[in-house]
């Protein structure tokens, strides 16, 4: 019985080992891909929410509202679906066709705009906890705006907001699993697939479970590792 089950994890085509190792894959790079482009957008939100101009400021503060506003399944399926239709409209009055959507590129999109969402208040907050005795002793030293902004503000900026980004990393990760609902073939998916076919649900659910726990436990201890390198030499 126990041979059985740890076989239909081997490679090949007896078992589902390659197709879950295949999920994680794309797991792993949903999250990879979605983390800068979700880190990029947020510091644009949170610096176009401390700008003077009204405008980009309200409409910061409105998309971050409706995206921390609604459920993020929700917000899957309206890119999605929404942007299917938004890109066919497109495709269709240039002569084009019908173009599909693909569903890596609507995941990115969901996962990067939510992480965006919730980064943008964690940037933020730490905007204004940055030391301003490091912004005067810059202006002391002469340093202009570009090398302050590089040597100054960013470095201070992430080292002060890596644990509320560690967190929504780990967040991020366990939200892949929504990708499954559009048919993907990432973690959750291949397990199910795995489930619904061996019919030892409860088998490949846990092994699901157990590959999830690996990966924000290791994300866990990088994060320390790297916050302890950022934090030398203070007190």
């Amino acid at each position: 019985m126990v041979g059985n089950l740890f076989g239909q994890l081997s490679l090949g085509a007896g078992g589902w080992g390659d197709e879950l190792l295949s999920g994680l894959g794309v797991t792993l790079k949903l999250c990879l891909v979605s983390l800068p482009c979700g880190l990029l957008l947020g510091l644009a939100l949170a610096i176009a929410q401390g700008t003077h101009w009204a405008l980009l400021r309200e409409a910061s503060s409105l998309l971050t509202a409706v995206l921390r506003g609604i459920p993020e399944l929700l917000t899957l399926l309206l890119i999605f679906y929404g942007g299917q239709y938004a890109l066919n409209a497109v495709t269709t009055s240039l002569g084009l066709g019908i173009v599909e959507l693909s569903a890596f590129i609507a995941g990115v999109a969901t996962l990067s705009l939510i992480f965006a969402a919730y980064s943008s208040e964690v940037f933020i907050g730490v905007l204004r906890a940055i030391s301003r005795s490091s912004l005067e002793a810059a202006k002391a030293l002469g340093l202009g705006r570009i090398p302050t902004l590089l040597h100054v503000i960013l470095p201070e900026l992430f080292r002060l907001s890596l644990p509320g980004l560690s967190n929504l990393w780990l967040s991020m990760v366990k939200q892949t699993a929504l990708i499954s609902i559009i048919g993907y073939g990432d973690l959750l998916r291949e397990a199910y697939i795995a489930a619904s076919s061996s019919g030892n649900k409860l088998y490949f659910y846990f092994f699901a479970c157990l590959a999830y726990l690996a990966i924000t436990q290791l994300s866990e201890y990088a994060a320390a590792r790297v916050s302890g390198r950022l934090s030398r030499g203070l007190s």
